[in-house]
């Protein structure tokens, strides 16, 4: 019989997880932006602080790797705007 009542500390991919839907997200946002012309501030700024604390390591190897490429992503579509 299961403990009810207890619970458990998320694991790192767990609580990892929405941070990079989040930064997918708004770098679809961001792509959608400019195929029409319509990048503004407030998505550069979502885009920002959507890649906050995706190079923080997991413990899972595979995903470190996906995340740093879309924290690499981010980057470069904020450098490209001039954001640092």
């Amino acid at each position: 019989m299961p403990l009810q009542g207890v619970r458990t500390r998320p694991s790192a991919r767990s609580a990892r997880s929405p941070r990079a839907r989040n930064a997918l997200d708004v770098l679809d946002k961001l792509k959608l932006g400019l195929l029409d012309g319509s990048v503004d501030g407030p998505t550069l700024a979502r885009l920002k602080v959507a890649a906050e604390g995706l190079t923080e390591e997991s413990g899972d190897p595979g995903l470190d790797t996906v995340l740093s490429e879309i924290d690499l992503r981010v980057a470069v579509e904020l450098a490209k705007a001039g954001i640092r």
